[in-house]
C-alpha cells in the first residue's frame, strides 16, 4: 500500500495526474484553456460576427449600442489586448477590483461567471495564463512588463 501511495505521489508531481492537475498546476496555454473560456463566456458578444478592433474603433457608439465588442476570436487578437497595441485592456476589463485602489472591478469581470467562486476560478485561469497581470496602459508598460507576459498559445 506504501509503495502505491509513493508511485501516486510521484505520477501527480510529474505532472502525470490528468488534466485536472495541468489545469490548476500546470502550464496554461490559449488554445488548452483560454480559447475554450472565451468560447463560452466571451464569444456571444467578442466573436466572429464581431468587428475587428479597428472597426470597433472607428465607431464605438454604434458598436457598444448594439452589445458588441471587438473581436476575439483568434490567439493574435486576443493577444494584442494583452501585450500589443490595446496591451493591459483584458486584464482591466476582467479584473477583480481587489487590488485597486477603488475596489471596483472592470466591466467585463460579471461576464466571468454565474457566481462569484466561478468568476473567481476563470480570473485566476486569466490571470496564470497571461504571467504578469498589470493594470497598466500600453503608454505605461516597460520593456520588463513586456517581458514577463506568458500568454502562451499552445504547450
Amino acid at each position: 500500500m506504501k509503495r502505491l501511495s509513493m508511485a501516486a505521489i510521484t505520477l501527480v508531481m510529474l505532472g502525470g495526474g490528468g488534466s485536472a492537475w495541468a489545469g490548476s498546476h500546470g502550464q496554461v496555454t490559449y488554445n488548452d484553456h483560454i480559447k475554450p473560456l472565451m468560447e463560452q463566456k466571451c464569444f456571444a458578444c467578442h466573436g466572429e460576427r464581431s468587428p475587428s478592433i479597428e472597426e470597433f474603433d472607428a465607431d464605438q457608439k454604434k458598436y457598444t449600442s448594439m452589445m458588441v465588442g471587438p473581436r476575439m476570436t483568434t490567439y493574435q487578437e486576443l493577444v494584442a489586448f494583452v501585450n500589443g497595441d490595446d496591451a493591459g485592456a483584458i486584464m482591466r476589463r476582467l479584473d477583480d477590483g481587489k487590488a485597486t485602489p477603488t475596489g471596483k472591478p472592470g466591466n467585463m469581470n460579471i461576464y466571468l461567471g454565474g457566481s462569484a467562486e466561478e468568476r473567481a476560478k476563470n480570473l485566476d485561469l486569466f490571470k496564470r495564463w497571461v504571467g504578469h497581470w498589470t493594470l497598466k496602459r500600453q503608454a505605461e508598460l516597460t520593456a520588463e512588463d513586456h517581458k514577463l507576459f506568458k500568454i502562451l498559445e499552445k504547450r
